[in-house]
């Protein structure tokens, strides 16, 4: 039976611009991303990634305004026929996360199964080859346009 799996990213720029990623171990192996995950039956999508921010990061988040949601079929990386949709906000922490954040990428001595680190990147430096999944790039592109188009108007 075909289905359909819902994620949810948060866009997280700092006052430096510089957006955060994730880098995780997961699937066998090494993945940089946005912070964000499944919506769990029951929640919205805000919902879902107040609560991703929270389990990851041990931080309040506030979503703010949708950037983007996917517009083309691409089937879910690692479920097999399953389509994959994701949606991502822009949000900001509502306070100081727990979770050490990092200038470094898979920043763990021994980076295994399940582990996780976060970092900020500067947006001018950030590219799709940055990312490991195929939308994150998209989204890459678009934020890079939208970044040039902002350092134009000021």
């Amino acid at each position: 039976m075909k289905q359909i799996t819902l994620r949810v990213y948060g866009l997280i720029i700092n006052d430096k611009q510089e957006i955060l990623l994730s880098d995780e171990f997961a699937l066998g192996m090494r993945l940089t991303k946005f912070p964000g995950g499944g919506l769990e039956y029951g929640e919205g999508t805000r919902e879902t990634l107040i609560r991703e921010i929270r389990e990851e990061l041990d931080a309040e988040a506030v979503v703010e305004e949708h950037f983007y949601t996917t517009d083309f079929f691409q089937p879910a990386f690692s479920l097999p026929d399953f389509q994959l949709i994701s949606i991502y906000y822009f949000a900001r922490f509502k306070d100081i996360p727990y979770q050490k954040i990092s200038t470094k990428a898979f920043d763990k001595p021994d980076f295994k199964a399940g582990d996780q680190s976060f970092r900020f990147i500067s947006l001018s430096e950030l590219t799709p080859e940055t990312m490991t999944l195929p939308i994150d790039k998209i989204v890459v592109k678009k934020l890079q346009n939208l970044y040039k188009e902002s350092k134009l108007s000021k």
